[in-house]
Protein backbone atom coordinates (compact mmCIF):
# COMPACT_ATOMS: atom_id res chain seq x y z
CA UNK A 1 0.00 0.00 0.00
CA UNK A 2 2.88 2.39 0.82
CA UNK A 3 4.38 1.81 -2.61
CA UNK A 4 1.05 2.64 -4.19
CA UNK A 5 0.84 5.88 -2.23
CA UNK A 6 4.36 6.90 -3.35
CA UNK A 7 3.41 6.19 -6.93
CA UNK A 8 0.26 8.24 -6.53
CA UNK A 9 2.12 11.26 -5.11
CA UNK A 10 4.98 11.21 -7.61
CA UNK A 11 2.74 10.65 -10.63
CA UNK A 12 -0.09 12.96 -9.64
CA UNK A 13 -0.57 14.36 -13.09
CA UNK A 14 -0.81 10.96 -14.78
CA UNK A 15 -3.06 9.36 -12.23
CA UNK A 16 -5.42 12.26 -11.99
CA UNK A 17 -6.40 11.55 -15.60
CA UNK A 18 -8.26 8.49 -14.36
CA UNK A 19 -10.28 10.35 -11.69
CA UNK A 20 -12.30 13.50 -11.58
CA UNK A 21 -10.20 16.67 -11.15
CA UNK A 22 -12.93 18.39 -9.10
CA UNK A 23 -13.48 17.12 -5.53
CA UNK A 24 -10.43 14.84 -5.61
CA UNK A 25 -9.62 13.33 -2.19
CA UNK A 26 -6.63 11.41 -0.87
CA UNK A 27 -8.67 8.20 -0.91
CA UNK A 28 -9.43 8.82 -4.57
CA UNK A 29 -5.72 9.15 -5.31
CA UNK A 30 -4.87 6.06 -3.26
CA UNK A 31 -7.54 3.98 -4.98
CA UNK A 32 -6.43 5.21 -8.37
CA UNK A 33 -2.84 4.24 -7.58
CA UNK A 34 -3.79 0.73 -6.48
CA UNK A 35 -6.00 0.14 -9.50
CA UNK A 36 -3.58 1.65 -12.05
CA UNK A 37 -2.88 -0.87 -14.81
CA UNK A 38 -1.36 1.31 -17.51
CA UNK A 39 2.28 2.06 -18.29
CA UNK A 40 3.99 4.41 -15.84
CA UNK A 41 4.78 7.71 -17.60
CA UNK A 42 8.37 7.88 -16.48
CA UNK A 43 9.62 10.12 -19.28
CA UNK A 44 13.37 10.72 -18.73
CA UNK A 45 13.74 9.27 -15.24
CA UNK A 46 14.10 5.67 -14.10
CA UNK A 47 10.85 4.32 -12.65
CA UNK A 48 12.49 1.06 -11.70
CA UNK A 49 15.04 2.90 -9.53
CA UNK A 50 12.47 5.30 -8.13
CA UNK A 51 10.02 2.65 -6.95
CA UNK A 52 11.78 -0.72 -6.87
CA UNK A 53 15.39 0.01 -5.87
CA UNK A 54 15.57 3.64 -4.54
CA UNK A 55 18.57 2.77 -2.33
CA UNK A 56 20.41 0.66 -4.90
CA UNK A 57 23.98 1.58 -5.86
CA UNK A 58 23.15 2.24 -9.50
CA UNK A 59 20.20 4.45 -8.63
CA UNK A 60 22.17 6.43 -6.03
CA UNK A 61 25.08 6.78 -8.46
CA UNK A 62 22.80 8.43 -10.99
CA UNK A 63 21.71 10.98 -8.42
CA UNK A 64 25.30 11.74 -7.44
CA UNK A 65 26.29 12.08 -11.08
CA UNK A 66 23.47 14.59 -11.55
CA UNK A 67 24.61 16.48 -8.44
CA UNK A 68 28.20 16.48 -9.71
CA UNK A 69 27.15 17.81 -13.10
CA UNK A 70 25.10 20.57 -11.47
CA UNK A 71 28.02 21.55 -9.22
CA UNK A 72 30.47 21.59 -12.11
CA UNK A 73 28.15 23.79 -14.15
CA UNK A 74 27.84 26.24 -11.27
CA UNK A 75 31.63 26.32 -10.79
CA UNK A 76 32.07 26.96 -14.50
CA UNK A 77 29.61 29.85 -14.29
CA UNK A 78 31.48 31.30 -11.29
CA UNK A 79 34.82 31.00 -13.10
CA UNK A 80 33.41 32.78 -16.14
CA UNK A 81 32.00 35.55 -13.93
CA UNK A 82 35.37 35.93 -12.18
CA UNK A 83 37.17 36.13 -15.52
CA UNK A 84 34.77 38.85 -16.66
CA UNK A 85 35.35 40.76 -13.41
CA UNK A 86 39.13 40.52 -13.80
CA UNK A 87 38.85 41.68 -17.38
CA UNK A 88 36.72 44.61 -16.30
CA UNK A 89 39.26 45.60 -13.62
CA UNK A 90 42.13 45.36 -16.11
CA UNK A 91 40.20 47.54 -18.54
CA UNK A 92 39.43 50.04 -15.78
CA UNK A 93 43.05 50.31 -14.69
CA UNK A 94 44.12 50.14 -18.34
CA UNK A 95 47.65 49.11 -17.40
CA UNK A 96 48.46 52.55 -15.99
CA UNK A 97 50.69 52.61 -12.89
CA UNK A 98 51.08 55.97 -11.21
CA UNK A 99 53.53 56.13 -8.31
CA UNK A 100 56.41 58.43 -7.39
CA UNK A 101 58.88 59.06 -4.59
CA UNK A 102 61.43 61.87 -4.35
CA UNK A 103 63.92 63.32 -1.85
CA UNK A 104 65.11 66.84 -1.03
CA UNK A 105 68.78 66.64 0.01
CA UNK A 106 69.84 69.17 2.69
CA UNK A 107 73.58 68.54 2.87
CA UNK A 108 76.75 70.30 1.77
CA UNK A 109 76.55 73.88 0.53
CA UNK A 110 72.76 73.83 0.29
CA UNK A 111 72.33 72.66 3.89
CA UNK A 112 69.38 75.04 4.45
CA UNK A 113 66.28 75.73 2.40
CA UNK A 114 64.71 79.12 3.15
CA UNK A 115 63.70 81.45 4.58
CA UNK A 116 61.81 83.12 1.70
CA UNK A 117 59.51 86.11 1.59
CA UNK A 118 56.83 84.09 -0.20
CA UNK A 119 55.62 80.48 0.14
CA UNK A 120 57.94 78.33 -1.99
CA UNK A 121 57.49 74.76 -3.32
CA UNK A 122 60.20 72.39 -2.10
CA UNK A 123 62.14 70.96 -5.09
CA UNK A 124 62.48 67.25 -4.39
CA UNK A 125 65.00 66.72 -7.15
CA UNK A 126 66.35 63.28 -6.28
CA UNK A 127 63.82 60.90 -7.83
CA UNK A 128 63.59 57.38 -6.44
CA UNK A 129 60.58 56.30 -8.48
CA UNK A 130 58.36 57.97 -11.08
CA UNK A 131 56.08 55.46 -12.83
CA UNK A 132 53.58 57.24 -15.02
CA UNK A 133 55.82 60.36 -15.10
CA UNK A 134 53.38 62.39 -13.03
CA UNK A 135 56.09 64.03 -10.91
CA UNK A 136 58.12 66.96 -12.26
CA UNK A 137 61.38 67.54 -10.30
CA UNK A 138 61.89 70.97 -11.88
CA UNK A 139 58.63 72.18 -10.32
CA UNK A 140 58.58 69.84 -7.34
CA UNK A 141 54.97 69.11 -8.27
CA UNK A 142 52.90 66.07 -9.14
CA UNK A 143 50.26 66.42 -11.88
CA UNK A 144 47.44 63.87 -11.96
CA UNK A 145 47.45 62.03 -15.32
CA UNK A 146 43.87 60.77 -14.78
CA UNK A 147 40.87 61.12 -12.51
CA UNK A 148 41.04 59.01 -9.37
CA UNK A 149 41.74 58.68 -5.68
CA UNK A 150 45.39 59.35 -4.78
CA UNK A 151 47.51 58.73 -1.70
CA UNK A 152 50.21 61.25 -0.75
CA UNK A 153 52.75 61.40 2.08
CA UNK A 154 55.57 63.75 3.00
CA UNK A 155 58.17 63.87 5.75
CA UNK A 156 59.78 67.00 7.17
CA UNK A 157 63.08 67.10 9.07
CA UNK A 158 65.32 69.97 10.21
CA UNK A 159 68.47 70.39 12.31
CA UNK A 160 69.32 73.94 13.42
CA UNK A 161 72.58 72.91 15.06
CA UNK A 162 73.00 73.94 18.67
CA UNK A 163 70.39 73.86 21.38
CA UNK A 164 68.88 77.31 21.80
CA UNK A 165 68.74 78.02 18.07
CA UNK A 166 65.16 78.44 17.03
CA UNK A 167 63.47 75.76 14.97
CA UNK A 168 61.09 77.59 12.70
CA UNK A 169 59.50 75.52 9.97
CA UNK A 170 56.06 75.17 8.48
CA UNK A 171 55.47 72.86 5.53
CA UNK A 172 52.12 72.25 3.81
CA UNK A 173 50.89 69.76 1.24
CA UNK A 174 49.08 71.83 -1.40
CA UNK A 175 46.47 70.83 -3.95
CA UNK A 176 45.94 73.53 -6.57
CA UNK A 177 47.18 76.27 -4.18
CA UNK A 178 45.02 75.03 -1.26
CA UNK A 179 46.63 73.52 1.87
CA UNK A 180 45.49 69.95 2.54
CA UNK A 181 47.82 69.03 5.45
CA UNK A 182 50.68 70.68 7.36
CA UNK A 183 53.62 70.02 9.69
CA UNK A 184 55.27 72.80 11.71
CA UNK A 185 57.75 73.53 14.53
CA UNK A 186 58.29 76.79 16.44
CA UNK A 187 60.47 76.43 19.54
CA UNK A 188 63.98 76.78 21.01
CA UNK A 189 63.94 73.53 23.00
CA UNK A 190 64.71 71.16 20.10
CA UNK A 191 67.78 71.47 17.93
CA UNK A 192 66.41 68.87 15.53
CA UNK A 193 63.01 67.37 14.90
CA UNK A 194 60.87 65.72 12.24
CA UNK A 195 57.26 65.06 11.35
CA UNK A 196 55.15 63.51 8.62
CA UNK A 197 51.67 63.55 7.10
CA UNK A 198 49.64 61.26 4.89
CA UNK A 199 46.43 62.10 3.07
CA UNK A 200 43.97 60.64 0.53
CA UNK A 201 42.81 63.10 -2.10
CA UNK A 202 40.32 62.89 -4.97
CA UNK A 203 42.02 64.27 -8.08
CA UNK A 204 40.99 65.30 -11.57
CA UNK A 205 43.22 65.23 -14.65
CA UNK A 206 45.59 68.19 -14.44
CA UNK A 207 45.25 68.77 -10.68
CA UNK A 208 48.60 69.49 -9.06
CA UNK A 209 49.96 68.53 -5.65
CA UNK A 210 53.18 69.87 -4.18
CA UNK A 211 54.82 70.50 -0.79
CA UNK A 212 55.36 74.15 0.11
CA UNK A 213 57.60 75.86 2.67
CA UNK A 214 55.71 78.81 4.13
CA UNK A 215 57.19 82.31 4.07
CA UNK A 216 59.81 83.17 6.70
CA UNK A 217 60.41 79.49 7.58
CA UNK A 218 63.41 77.24 6.87
CA UNK A 219 64.65 73.65 6.83
CA UNK A 220 68.30 72.90 7.64
CA UNK A 221 70.92 70.15 7.60
CA UNK A 222 68.64 67.11 7.63
CA UNK A 223 70.38 65.06 4.95
CA UNK A 224 67.87 63.07 2.87
CA UNK A 225 65.09 62.96 5.44
CA UNK A 226 62.74 65.32 3.59
CA UNK A 227 60.67 63.16 1.23
CA UNK A 228 57.55 63.40 -0.92
CA UNK A 229 55.68 60.35 -2.27
CA UNK A 230 52.34 59.41 -3.78
CA UNK A 231 50.44 56.89 -5.87
CA UNK A 232 47.14 56.29 -7.57
CA UNK A 233 44.89 54.14 -5.34
CA UNK A 234 42.23 53.58 -8.01
CA UNK A 235 40.99 55.50 -11.06
CA UNK A 236 37.47 56.87 -11.48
Amino acid sequence: MKTAVVVAVCLWGALSLGVRAQGLTWSDVENAAVSWTGTLPCDNWDCDCAFSRPRGCCCVAKRYNLLEDTLNNRLKTLQESLAMLQGGMAKLIDGVQVVFSAVHDLTGISRCFGPFTNPTPIPYREILLNLGHGYNPALGAFTAPRDGLYFFSFSVASNVGLAGNKMYNWVSLMRNMTAMASVWEDNREDSEDSGSQTVLLPMRVGDQVYVELQSGRMLCDAGKLNTFSGHLVYPY
